[in-house]
């Protein structure tokens, strides 16, 4: 069972608000990932499905529990929202797993909380199941992210612009401490609620860091190394807010996100970022603003705040390349440059570029690297042959490039037009295609009898993703 140990909950009262999540009619459990679970300490079978999934909806409460809303503010696309916060998520508690870390455990789709403004506070079936399949995607990948303990129906109707089956998803987090969060109390000059803040994210992300200036660092380097991951398996965020911007340094909130299909540095999916802030190529710069706001935030713990000012920008101004030396690492590994040189780094330039030129698909292309058939996947195969030329010359010197290859490049990802295959498909009872996925993508390199290698025709392509909220 697990045993909670609610640390954020004896924050200052300002950082929450303690309330239960609101009942749903008749929870159903979809999913529920057991061996997560049993880093939790919830052992098989522990639970029958039916009482999961009373859990899993808020309808019943697990001993120790001490559910609450956060609050946190934030710039959303840029623009500074000052009240934000859960307002339709809530943190049902802490626990420390079986190896030693301290997980949140939080319902996404509970009801209303007071920071819900007009919101009803829930969350549509497809939204849940995007968020269950894509964060576990990206964990079998090996990226920081968030993870999803459980999926539940709630046999209720949210209205978006129709009505839509309700879901719930279950959370888990190293925290939800967000850039956000900081900007909250700093923006209303809350000093004390802001130094405990700082207290407890050092003490419970970053023990090594003692000053603010200290944290900084951490968090931006943790933020530049994540973003490098994104940027190297395709993955558009699609709302990069700061109070989706994670403390810790894990990928947070699945809402518009995707993975790039055909390769454009310039792909947008989000239906919301109509000017296309947060494009792809656009990742890391976002980071540094992100990363920037967060040092804003920080400058009241200063001593000497003008000094302060002056050291979080020479210290802001590492992000590029602490970004860069990641970006390069990764990429370079999925052309099977394990020892590169100095100039390797042209050879992913020039790739990119012609794989932007030749409609090229991003994941497919380089897992077929280590075979014989990346040339197909140019509009002008002659130009790939040009490329791989000096490409083939360099991997002579390399050691295990193939392996270095196949263990950098997946052979499939979450595309765009699977999820929504398997959202249709859910809407109307089947989750099959919802099990099948998760299956699949728990195995990202072995591509075995998977139907997630195919790119899309062009009736199935997927122009927009949407928030769900």
């Amino acid at each position: 069972m697990i045993v909670f140990d609610n640390s954020y909950a004896r924050l200052p009262e300002a950082t929450h608000t303690k309330l239960s999540p609101s009942p749903v009619s008749a929870p159903k459990l979809i999913a529920f990932n057991d061996q997560l679970a049993q880093i939790l300490g919830l052992k098989p079978g522990e639970i029958s499905p039916n009482d999961m999934a009373q859990v899993f909806s808020g309808n019943h409460l697990l001993d120790g529990s001490d559910p609450l809303a956060t609050a946190y503010s934030g710039h959303q696309f840029g623009n500074w929202n000052p009240t934000l916060g859960d307002g339709r998520a809530i943190l049902l508690g802490e626990t420390i797993g079986s190896d030693g870390q301290r997980y949140d455990i939080q319902l996404k789709g509970s009801g209303r909380t007071p920071f819900s403004r007009n919101g009803d506070g829930r969350a549509a079936l497809g939204p849940v199941l995007r968020e269950y399949v894509v964060s576990e995607a990206m964990h079998a990948l090996g990226i920081p992210t968030t993870r999803a303990l459980a999926a539940v129906s709630t046999g209720d109707k949210v209205q978006r612009e129709t009505a839509l089956p309700g879901a719930i998803v279950t959370r888990v987090a190293a925290s939800h401490i967000r850039v956000g969060t900081f900007q909250y109390f700093a923006a209303r000059r809350d000093i004390e609620t802001l130094r405990a803040l700082f207290d407890h994210v050092v003490a419970r992300h970053y023990p090594d860091c003692s000053t603010p200036m200290e944290l900084f660092r951490a968090v931006m380097d943790r933020q530049a190394i994540l973003i490098a991951h994104w940027m190297s398996v395709g993955f558009i965020h699609g709302v990069m807010n700061t109070d989706n911007c994670q403390i810790a340094g894990e990928t947070i909130d699945y809402g518009p996100c995707a993975f790039m299909d055909v390769f454009h540095p310039d792909q947008v999916f989000s239906s919301i970022d109509r000017g296309g802030r947060y494009r792809y190529k656009n990742q890391p710069d976002i980071g540094v603003w992100n990363m920037a706001q967060f040092a804003t935030s920080l400058i009241p713990l200063f001593d000497d705040q003008d000094a302060a000012i002056e050291a979080l920008n020479d210290a802001l101004n590492q992000f590029v390349a602490t970004f860069k030396t990641e970006h390069d690492r990764l990429f370079l590994r999925k052309i099977g440059l394990s020892k590169p040189e100095k100039s390797d780094i042209s050879l992913v330039a020039d790739l990119l570029t012609l794989m932007a030129e030749n409609q090229a698909d991003f994941t497919n292309t380089f897992r077929a690297l280590s075979g014989d058939a990346a040339r197909d996947q140019f509009a002008d195969p002659t130009a790939f042959d040009h490329w791989s030329q000096g490409w083939k010359e360099r991997l002579a010197s390399q050691p295990d490039p193939i392996e270095v290859m196949n263990t950098s490049n997946p052979a499939i990802i979450a595309r765009n037009h699977r999820i929504e295959e398997m959202i249709q498909s859910a809407t109307q009872g089947d989750y099959s295609k919802f099990e099948r996925m998760t299956q699949e993508l728990a195995r990202p390199f072995d591509a075995t009898n998977s139907t997630l290698t195919r790119p899309p025709t062009e009736q199935e392509i997927v122009h927009a993703t949407f928030c769900g909220t």
